[in-house]
Parts: C-alpha cells; sequence; structure tokens
C-alpha cells in the first residue's frame, strides 16, 4: 500500500505542475485568440470603409465621364453648326468672291484659327481629364490589390488560430484524461 501511495504522490509532483503549465498556456492561447478576432474585426470595418471610399470614387469617376460625353456632344455641336456656318459663308461669297476676296480669305483664316485653337485646347482638356482618371484607376487597382493580399495573409493567420486552437483541445483533452486517471487510481 505504500508504494502505490508513493508512486501517486510522485505522479501528482510531475503530472499536476506540468498540467497547470498547461492551462496557463491554453488561457494565453485563448485570450491571443480573442486579440486576434478583434484585429479581424478592426480589419473587417477597416475594409467596409475601403470599399465605401472606392464606391465614392467610382462615382466621382462616373459623374466626371458623364461631364466629359456632355463637353463632347457640346462641342460637336459646336464644331458642326460652326462648320455649317462656314458652308454658308461659302455659299453667299460665291457671288462676290472677286470682290471682297482678300477680305473673306482673312476672316475665314480668322475662324479657322479660332476654332482649331478650342479645338486643341479642348482635346488637352479631355486629354488631361483621361490622364488623371487612368491615374486614378490604377491607384485604386493598386488599393484593391493590397487589399486582396492582406485579407490573404489574414485568412493565413486564422488557419494557423484555427490549428493552434485544435491543437490546444487536443492538449486539454489529454490533460482532462490523465487527471481523470491520476484521480481515478
Amino acid at each position: 500500500m505504500d508504494l502505490k501511495e508513493a508512486v501517486r504522490t510522485a505522479l501528482k509532483e510531475l503530472i499536476l505542475p506540468e498540467l497547470e503549465d498547461i492551462r496557463k498556456e491554453s488561457h494565453e492561447l485563448r485570450t491571443q485568440m480573442e486579440l486576434t478576432n478583434k484585429r479581424l474585426d478592426d480589419m473587417n470595418r477597416h475594409l467596409v470603409d475601403q470599399s465605401r471610399r472606392i464606391d465614392e470614387t467610382n462615382k466621382r469617376i462616373d459623374e466626371t465621364n458623364k461631364r466629359i460625353d456632355e463637353v463632347h456632344t457640346d462641342l460637336i455641336k459646336r464644331i458642326d453648326e460652326t462648320n455649317k456656318r462656314i458652308d454658308e459663308v461659302r455659299a453667299e461669297l460665291t457671288g462676290k468672291i472677286d470682290e471682297v476676296r482678300t477680305e473673306l480669305t482673312g476672316k475665314i483664316d480668322e475662324v479657322r484659327t479660332e476654332l482649331s485653337g478650342r479645338i486643341d485646347e479642348t482635346n488637352k482638356r479631355i486629354d488631361e481629364v483621361r490622364a488623371e482618371l487612368t491615374r486614378r484607376i490604377d491607384g485604386l487597382n493598386n488599393r484593391v490589390d493590397q487589399l486582396t493580399f492582406q485579407v490573404g495573409k489574414l485568412a493565413q493567420e486564422v488557419e494557423k488560430m484555427r490549428q493552434s486552437r485544435e491543437i490546444t483541445a487536443d492538449l486539454l483533452h489529454r490533460v482532462q484524461r490523465l487527471e481523470k486517471r491520476v484521480i481515478g487510481e
């Protein structure tokens, strides 16, 4: 009987401190999991905010595109009207071309220069807007790529946590079985 008690006492002295350490580690892992879950919640809120900002940027891009289309339509109309006026002027000048040739040639050249300047200026503005929109879209694509990368990293961390939780659960189960064996004997 003394031998049995001595073995039991020795086992309690060896195993019970180990079990207490395992419990502490299990508690620390739970705390880390809670902190990680909070970080995941924060990241989700951040992703929602980023999505909202992207939607707002897309809306602004759509509005800019609409304005460009309106300007384009207006310019085509104005160019067509100008061309129509030029054709009318040419028709009127056909009969008087010998008398006022020099005067009309100067006026037509001025009108053409002015229109060309306006068209060139408009084309330049359209090119600038297009370049700005392209830059913004590229920036948004980069941000989306970065967010996708971050989400992938978070998924890996979550998977590691899940595996760690499974290991902890297995260790806890083994400890409980050991406690039952030790206490049961």
